[in-house]
């Protein structure tokens, strides 16, 4: 028992230069995944949170909910169809949205962090026009006549500007803001807006020193599958033009890439099942996931 404690006072003592750098830094997390159905790892996620608050980190969240959002719509019976693995958003679909990702996801996470003794508040991106948005315009190519035609998704958007006194305020104050990922256009529309695109957006108008991408898998993989810890904004450019970066992976890598663009220091990928994935990243030498940095 005695060596354990030692271990403890060892972690502790090993985080000192870990804490002293991050000291008031501005840290957006994204939130999703599988994580956020699991009551034990949100407990676990929101302790992490207000441990990072506490040591004067400024935690902002951001989070998904695409899986509760299909959940409601089936139970609804609402037809939910899918172009280029987009979700088109009708209005029907997006008073849905943002039932789910403002109201229950975010109390539910707001809730938890608030027991763990931290002061969370929930938010969405239409509050004080967080995040004002454009329709997010795609366009799809045929394969038979190699025409190009335009995708209308509906009510799915891209934040065009984020106006972060808000945030501001909260960061200079003991509470850690909880943001849904939904956007008002300038005519008042409600855009459902990617999570992911969401916290980077946020991220880069905050000028954030990290933005750590919470997903389902370990990190960025090379062309040998292992995960590369710590890669350029040029090198992550490469991978992706030569395949290696594939899939799922090629948006988050372009949200990193977008996010260091606007100013963020540097983006981490990495998993969000894995216990104390933040704490990891931030106060060790080890870290987690992997790191995208300009230069």
């Amino acid at each position: 028992m005695k060596r354990d404690w030692i271990a403890t006072a060892r972690t502790l003592s090993d985080a000192l230069p870990h804490l002293q750098r991050y000291d008031g830094a501005r840290v957006v997390v994204k939130f999703g995944g599988h994580a956020m159905g699991d009551d034990e790892a949100l407990a676990r996620f929101a302790r992490d949170i207000v441990l990072m608050k506490q040591c004067n980190v400024h935690p902002i969240v951001v989070h998904g909910g695409g899986p509760q959002i299909e959940q409601l719509l089936k139970r609804l019976a609402i037809q939910s169809n899918f172009v280029d693995g987009l979700r088109v958003t009708d209005e029907a679909t997006v008073e849905v949205v943002e039932m789910v990702l403002a109201g229950r996801i975010n109390k539910a996470i707001v809730t938890a962090l608030n027991r763990q003794g931290g002061k969370a508040v929930g938010l969405s991106g239409k509050d004080a026009d967080l995040m004002i948005c454009e329709k997010t315009m795609k366009t799809t190519r045929d394969p038979e006549s190699n025409i190009e035609k335009a995708l209308d998704l509906g009510f799915v958007g891209t934040p065009v500007e984020v106006n972060p006194g808000l945030l501001e305020t909260f960061i200079e104050s003991d509470y850690i803001p909880v943001i849904a990922p939904v956007g008002v256009g300038r005519a008042g529309e409600t855009f459902n807006v990617n999570g992911d695109t969401a916290a980077g957006a946020i991220a880069g108008a905050l000028k954030a020193e990290r933005l750590l991408l919470l997903t389902d898998v370990a990190g960025v993989k090379g062309a040998d599958g292992e995960v590369m810890t710590d890669i350029t904004k040029d090198q992550a450019e490469s991978l992706i033009a030569s395949g290696v970066i594939s899939g799922g992976m090629i948006p988050k890598c372009r949200t990193a890439l977008d996010a260091i663009e606007a100013g963020v220091d540097a983006v981490v990928i990495l998993d969000g099942r894995a216990p104390h994935a933040c704490l990891l990243e931030l106060f060790t030498s080890h870290g987690a996931g992997t790191l995208i940095r300009a230069a």
